[in-house]
């Protein structure tokens, strides 16, 4: 296999993992935007150092004017689908939650319709529905299960998806003048002080003394996101980045495993139908990416 193709699947296995160290912090007593908040804080100092060592002259901000982009994927984007994500995995369960996240893409297709004009094609709309009718098995709409069906966590669960998508959407107007790294540093660092007030310090300061609070929360600031972000961008830079997102579909599919096997959470095979339907869209909407820019590649060399 392609070593690119290796590190992508590592950085998007390890984004996977996510739902162990969030689910263990809550058992300390945090909320779900406290997690963010460490979450947030712990990748900044990572991503930060990484950057200094590695490259300092790519920490270099270009314009002042610049940080509305951070804003964006910082506030907007990450510290809006982490608080909803974990909020999701708290009500529901780590499977049902990550499938509603993968609901991005479809997310992403909308925005890029009415924000750059990108076109809704056939392959794009069977896509969505295909989104649709699978998130509609994993929240237990298809068919109607009362039991499973949780109006709150589906509504935080879609929330995480939208602010998935942001990150997209504003990340892509930043990479006229930024690397992805970058982008992804200046997101935590701007994140990470815009959460420093909402800390119960007096109340939870104690905590983050503990040794097992501590490596709970440096592991979810290290592995499942910045040598996520760190492996999975190497491996983008020797790779397409439709082909690469394609490779991502990883992600859902460790979720699941820890979700089942570690927290023995219930997920259905009628849910598993929905995540499979879900990946696939995504899947779909890739390859098609990949296949209109092959098309339009060979028009200009012939």
């Amino acid at each position: 296999m392609n070593k690119a193709f290796l590190y992508i699947i590592l950085g998007a296995a390890l984004w996977g993992t996510i739902g162990w160290y969030v689910k263990n912090l809550y058992t300390f007593g945090f909320t779900p935007m406290e997690v963010v908040t460490l979450r947030a804080w712990t990748t900044a100092i990572i991503l930060f150092l990484y950057m200094l060592v590695r490259s300092p002259k790519k920490l270099k901000l270009l314009s002042v004017g610049d940080i509305k982009y951070y804003i964006g994927t910082g506030i907007f984007s990450i510290i809006f689908f982490n608080y909803c994500m974990f909020t999701a995995i708290d009500l529901s369960t780590i499977p049902v939650a990550t499938a509603l996240l993968y609901t991005a893409p479809a997310f992403v297709t909308i925005l890029s319709f009415f924000l750059f004009k990108e076109p809704l094609t056939k392959i794009k709309l069977i896509a969505l529905f295909i989104t649709l009718l699978g998130t509609c098995f994993v929240v237990g709409l298809i068919p109607l299960n009362l039991d499973v069906l949780q109006m709150s966590s589906i509504l935080f669960g879609i929330g995480s998806g939208i602010g998935y998508a942001l990150y997209s959407i504003f990340s892509k107007l930043a990479l006229k003048k930024y690397s992805s790294l970058s982008i992804t540093t200046y997101t935590f660092v701007v994140a990470s002080v815009t959460l420093l007030p909402f800390f119960p310090y007096q109340t939870k300061f104690h905590l983050l003394l503990d040794p097992t609070v501590l490596l709970y929360a440096f592991g979810l600031g290290f592995l499942p996101t910045a040598l996520a972000y760190i492996v999975y961008t190497y491996g983008l830079q020797q790779t397409e980045a439709s082909k690469a997102s394609i490779l991502t579909t990883i992600e859902p599919v460790v979720a699941t495993l820890i979700g089942i096997f570690i927290f023995h959470e219930a997920f259905s095979f009628i849910q598993m139908i929905g995540m499979g339907c879900i990946i696939g869209a995504v899947i779909l909407i890739q390859a098609y990416s990949i296949q209109t820019k092959e098309k339009r590649e060979n028009k200009i060399f012939t």
